[in-house]
């Protein structure tokens, strides 16, 4: 009887065991962690100095309810925020929009001004915190809002850190939040490069995702494909905007998805850093904190199941093992209930003591990349590698990401996977443990978290007393000063952050960029 072939999620096979001799012929057993090409972690003691930053992810409702959620989150030990926002936010309609009606605080927080950015961070010193924003089409105006936000708090602009997620092409490979076409999307990317370089030095003016491609159904192989072909095409935005790679190359960071198949998952992680090393040195970087691939990891929504969720946290458990032991810089937990709603208190704070666990109680954070020189994991990080480089090529002959993408390459890829990942659970070639073998009778009782249709009127009547106290000449003024630097392609930031101070809403900004640039479709 033949032997049954195992593979990974990407279709690398899996011998039955791994010897010396499947050790790639370039390993060096003498590579260093914090050192090029950085496969084994990009600081020298990894978490022996301190533990990865715990952020969870977290907004909904209006921008009252969710501070609440992010004190309780930092009393409970949180080290950073990420904030969620609600789906008309995130394409730009302020929330009295026609468009915006059923959707307004529904999978994250309603942010219409900056009054509401001030009201979500009250009581917060941005100067104490590292924010996370999960972004993107909007994210020049979100952080225009926070930045406002921490100049009226007497902050000083140098020491703020944190994160935009800011990454626009996996929009429009993957997650469909986008706005404006792909040039002047990226036009604008480029632009907070160089406005932040200067003016936010402390700040990640990107967090280039490969979760939500993962999230779309691709496997992990074009999970770091595409978003390093991805962060590729930013550099080189850059790099023809006149920037220096040896600056703006450390403000970058990239934003990876963790799934349950353990080993390729940390395999995964290790390869992807020594080939964004590569990458940036072939792009002329000199400086290595400008090679480095610095990561924030979300375990993976896709995996969790609606049937029995308790089952999740085990899922969750597998993930964050995954993560830490590929060495990531920040982590964010799902909680067990995502498959049926927004988290609630309780399935937040689980997922955060599950990380928490993981640092304080499992000894995997006592030594640096605990797994190096594993026959297996050393294999399987090259043999990844070289499928993922494979991919990149067919990428570069294209043009590069903009041109696949406009091509539709990265989208039919992924769709490809996602089709055959689902025939497998089919077939029941791919066990999911309670959906289609373990099954029970009855469902658990579980309470689920629901946003009120009323948040709409509720932020609604806040438009409407904002509007009422403004100056509309001062109005008129700033949104034509910003139609005039989108046109004559002088860099917006300056204008973006002159609006929101005078209260312009998120909405009348992106409708003037509307009118400049029109909408991708």
């Amino acid at each position: 009887m033949p032997e049954k072939k195992i593979q990974t999620d990407s279709g690398i096979e899996i011998k039955t065991v791994y010897h010396s001799t499947d050790l790639p012929a370039d390993l060096s057993g003498n590579e260093s962690p914090g050192q090029f090409p950085f496969t084994r972690g990009v600081q020298p003691d990894m978490y022996r100095g301190k533990p990865w930053t715990m952020r969870q992810y977290a907004g909904f409702s209006t921008a009252e309810e969710s501070n609440k959620r992010y004190h309780y989150l930092l009393s409970q030990g949180v080290m950073g925020l990420s904030v969620a926002f609600d789906l008309p936010t995130q394409i730009g309609y302020d929330s009295d929009h026609p468009l915006a009606e059923g959707e307004v605080g529904k999978v994250g927080v309603a942010i219409d001004s900056i009054e509401d950015m001030e009201t979500l961070f009250k009581g917060i010193k941005l100067e104490d915190v590292s924010t996370s924003m999960t972004i993107n089409a909007t994210g020049f105006i979100l952080l225009a809002f926070y930045t406002a936000l921490a100049k009226q708090q007497g902050a000083d602009l140098k020491k703020i850190s944190g994160t935009i997620q800011n990454d626009i092409l996996k929009e429009y490979a993957a997650r469909g939040t986008y706005i404006y076409p792909p040039k002047p999307s990226m036009r604008i990317i480029t632009d907070i490069f160089e406005w932040c370089s200067g003016s936010l030095p402390k700040w990640n003016t990107i967090s280039i995702s490969g979760y939500h491609i993962r999230e779309a159904g691709s496997t992990a192989v074009q999970e770091v494909a595409f978003t390093l072909s991805n962060g590729k095409a930013y550099v080189q935005a850059a790099l023809e905007r006149g920037l220096d790679i040896n600056v703006f190359g450390k403000r970058l960071s990239f934003f990876f998805n963790a799934h349950n198949n353990l080993f390729e998952e940390i395999a995964k992680f290790r390869a992807a850093r020594r080939m964004w090393a590569s990458i940036m040195k072939s792009l002329g970087a000199t400086d290595p904190k400008a090679m480095m691939l610095r990561f924030h990891t979300q375990t993976g929504g896709s995996t969790l199941t609606a049937q029995q969720p308790l089952n999740n946290i085990s899922r969750v458990t597998i993930q964050t093992l995954a993560a830490v032991l590929g060495g990531t810089q920040s982590l964010h937990t799902n909680g067990y209930d995502e498959a049926l709603s927004l988290p609630t208190e309780e399935a937040a704070r689980i997922a955060l003591r599950t990380q928490q666990i993981v640092a304080f109680e499992s000894g995997v954070t006592d030594t640096v990349d605990p797994l190096a020189g594993s026959y297996f994991i050393e294999a399987l990080t090259s043999e990844l590698e070289q499928h993922a480089w494979e991919l990149i090529a067919k990428t570069d002959a294209m043009g590069g990401s903009v041109s696949a993408l406009e091509e539709g390459f990265m989208q039919e890829e992924i769709a490809r996977s996602a089709y055959q990942y689902q025939r497998q659970i089919e077939t029941e070639e791919k066990i999911i443990v309670g959906v289609n073998r373990f099954q029970v009778n009855s469902a658990d009782k579980i309470p689920v978290f629901r946003i009120d249709d009323s948040i709409r009127q509720v932020q609604s009547q806040k438009l409407a007393s904002l509007k009422s106290r403004r100056d509309p000449a001062i109005i008129d003024r700033v949104l034509q000063d910003l139609n005039d630097k989108a046109a004559s392609g002088e860099n917006i930031m300056p204008s973006v952050i002159e609006a929101v101070e005078q209260k312009c809403t998120l909405g009348e900004i992106a409708d003037e960029l509307r009118s400049v640039f029109g909408e991708h479709k």
